[in-house]
Order: structure tokens, then sequence, then C-alpha cells
């Protein structure tokens, strides 16, 4: 694989225009164009997970609050059986049309999506048609963040260079942080300016009607965003149009690879995140809003630290601090969620949440980069979309089902177990990786 990976290398860096590098206020311009849109799209998908609390009555009335959970955990998960289908069809798009005609498509699904959960009358109001209603605007949702991914992962590893690829493209996963950590700074301020009453009957509607506004104006700016040289150079030289079956034909092996280590990363990053915030609630017996506090704050230092840990890939190797990492969280995560469900102190369940996500930094921050530069440009951006898509869809989308199932079974350190050991197999995965940091096959910008 190393062998094929140098070749294509060669090739196209014989063939490529010589241009001049990119100037760093064009790069960071660049960088900042497409993190902004990243940021946006991950907190109209993440709006749901943090208000599900609020809304689930509305949509699924019969039944214990495990129960209604369980049921908005399902729709939670049928979103993500259309990102798959996005990223086939956005990663095609992306690889034939540009990254930029990609991003702004994805970000106008996304802001219809969020537009029809803002309005979807409740269960008492329409009856069945309301969940029905509500999978079909996560449906949408789905299609648009499938596209996302890849489109954002590879542009944003165009865009950086060679030597701080590692910090530079750390900062898709950044915003995807940040648009979760903004979600749930809206429940924070709208559980302080509204009454528990209010937020349960209308409140909770607020924040989808904001990120389909802000969808709107990130359109707008991703409109002007400029096109990648890799992309232009690929263009330039004829390569062949992009197929589904370039994937397993040339490239199996890497494909592969990024379901394994997608399987774990989403896995982990969703019990770690979206389902923490729940579990604080329903298995530690902390206040909603204390868990929301706790969360948050986790998330900060989690965004905080992914530019550190995308630098360090680039002296370390980034295929060295994914495999330690996964190989962390194998080891911590369940002595982690039995600590956090049998303490009473909001800051011991901070301080080892908080842990729990330092550790998957190791995947988080870098993932980008090593799954971009294992594809040439023709294909990259399905390369990188597809094989995350599926993974997301079997495993990070049915984790909080999974993590409720286990619950209302009577074994709920089950799913620690089944974390824990997706991580294990993901460390493997990754120290069988070539160097990405010397093999990449990405066209200097």
């Amino acid at each position: 694989m190393a062998t094929l990976q140098t070749d294509a290398a060669q090739t196209l860096s014989e063939g490529a225009p010589r241009e001049a590098p990119m100037s760093p206020l064009a790069r960071i311009n660049a960088i900042l164009g497409g993190s902004a849109g990243n940021l946006v799209e991950w907190y109209d998908w993440f709006a749901y997970s943090s208000f599900a609390l609020y809304f689930a009555s509305h949509f699924f009335p019969k039944g214990d609050q495990t129960a209604q959970l369980l049921q908005t955990a399902a729709v939670f998960a049928v979103g993500f059986l259309a990102r798959p289908v996005g990223a086939w069809l956005m990663g095609i798009y992306a690889d034939r049309a540009g990254r930029r005609a990609a991003l702004t498509v994805s970000v106008a699904l996304m802001s219809i999506g969020s537009f029809a959960i803002a309005l979807i009358p409740d269960h008492e109001t329409i009856g069945v048609a309301a969940p029905a209603l509500l999978v079909i605007a996560r449906l949408v949702q789905g299609l648009s963040l499938g596209g996302e991914y890849g489109a954002s992962a590879t542009y944003m590893t165009e865009m950086s260079g060679k030597g701080r690829r590692g910090f530079w493209s750390s900062f898709q996963f950044m915003t995807l942080i940040a648009g979760q950590l903004t979600a749930l700074g809206v429940l924070v301020v709208l559980q302080h300016l509204l009454t528990q009453t209010q937020l349960e009957a209308w409140g909770w509607r607020i924040p989808f009607v904001i990120g389909g506004l802000l969808a709107i104006v990130v359109f707008w700016i991703r409109s002007g965003l400029s096109e990648t040289r890799s992309f232009l150079a690929s263009k330039a030289e004829g390569a062949p149009p992009v197929r589904t079956s370039m994937l397993m034909q040339h490239y199996p092996r890497e494909t592969l690879a990024i379901f394994g280590l997608t399987c774990a990363g989403s896995l982990g990053f969703y019990a770690y995140t979206t389902y923490m915030q729940k579990f604080l609630v329903n298995t530690a017996g902390f206040a909603k809003d204390t868990a929301t506090a706790i969360t948050a704050g986790a998330l900060i230092v989690y965004m905080l630290i992914q530019p550190l840990v995308g630098w360090a890939s680039d002296y370390l190797g980034r295929r060295n601090v994914m495999a330690i990492g996964f190989g962390l969280g194998a080891l911590a995560t369940y002595p982690a969620f039995t600590l956090i469900a049998g303490t009473t102190s909001p800051w011991v369940a901070f301080a080892v949440m908080t842990l729990l996500v330092v550790i998957l930094s190791g995947y988080t921050a870098v993932n980008a980069a090593v799954k971009a530069e294992l594809f040439p440009t023709h294909v990259r951006a399905l390369g990188v979309a597809l094989p995350y898509a599926l993974a997301n869809a079997a495993f990070g989308g049915t984790a909080e089902y999974v993590a409720l199932w286990f619950k209302q079974g009577g074994n709920e350190s089950g799913f620690y177990i089944y974390v824990a050991v997706a991580m294990s197999l993901a460390m493997l995965i990754a120290a069988r990786l070539p160097d990405t940091n010397a093999t990449e096959l990405i066209l200097e910008a």
C-alpha cells in the first residue's frame, strides 16, 4: 500500500502545475471559511440530541423517561442511515464538481432539515404523523451531514500545508465540537431565560430556528470560498472520473482501515459526549442543568486541545498519536463510566469526562488528515466520506440506542465493555497504518 501511495504521489507531483506556495493569510482565510460552515452543520445536528430531554414527550408521549429517550435515540440513529447515501452522492459530487460546490449543497440541506424540525406539530396535534415527519427531517439532515464530513475534511486538509497539516486539519474536528458546544450553550441560555415548563412546551423549537438561519448565512459564505489547488490540478491533468467501485478495486486496505477506525472513533465520541449528557441524568442522577454544565465544561477542554494534538502529530506521526489514543481509551472506558455512575460530585464527573475526551483526541484531532492522506485527489472526497459514513451509521448512530438497551436490560456495564473492545481493535488497525506524514498523496498548497 505504501508503494502504491508513493508512486501516486510522485506522479501527481510531477504532473502538477508549479505555483507559488499559498500565503499564510490565504490559508487561514480558507480554513476559517471551511470551519464556519462545519460548525453550523454540526450545531444543527447536535441540537437534536441536546434538546431531546425536552421534546421527547411531544413526539413519543407513551412510556417513562427511559422509554421516551430510547425512541428519540432510535430517530437519532435513523438520521445516520441517510449519512452513507449523502456521503456517496456528495463524495462523488465533490470529486467531480469541486469541494466548494459540495460544501454549499450540504449546508443548504441542513437548513431545510432544521427549519422542518422547528415547525413540526406535536403528537397531540397530528398524531403519528409527528414522529414520521421528525424522521424525514432527520433523514434530510443525515444526507447533509454525510456529505459535509467528506467535503470539509478534504477541503481543509488540502488547504493545509504539509508541515502543519495535522495542526490545520484539526480545526475540522475542533469546529465539530464547537458546533456541539454551541448547541449546549443555547441550551444553557434557554434554561436560564425560560422556565422548565416553557422549555418543554415550546422553547425547544428555538435552537432549530437559530440553526436554520445560521445555515443560510453559511451558504452565502461558502459560495465565496476558493477551490483547492489539489482539485484544480487533478482536473487540469484529466483525472479519471470517480466511481464507487474504485474504492474496493484500487484502495481496499485504505477503505477498510477508515471503516474500522471510524467504528471505534465514532462510537467513542457519541458515548463520551452525546450519550454522556443523558447518562449523567438517567444513571448518575444529576439534575439536567448540572449535567449540561458538566458536559459543556468538558467539551470546552476537548475543543481547545484539538489543535495541540494535531500539532503533536506533525512531529510524532499521526499513526502513533492515533494508536496511543485508542489504546488509552480501551483501558479507561470501563472504570471511567463506572466511576461517573457512582459519584455524586459534579467535579469528579467533570474530571472523568474530560479525561475521556482528551484521550479520544488522539483519534479526533488527526482523523481528517489521516483519511485524506490515504487517497489521491480524484477519489479523495468519496474515499474519506463513504467508509466514514457507513461506520458512523453502524456504530456512532446506534451508540445511544445500544447504551439505553443495555440499561433497560439491567446490564448497563455491557455498554462500557462494548466501547472498550471496539477501541482495542481500532488500536491494532491504527498501529498497522502507513506513516501518512511521509506517504501522503496531497498536492502541496
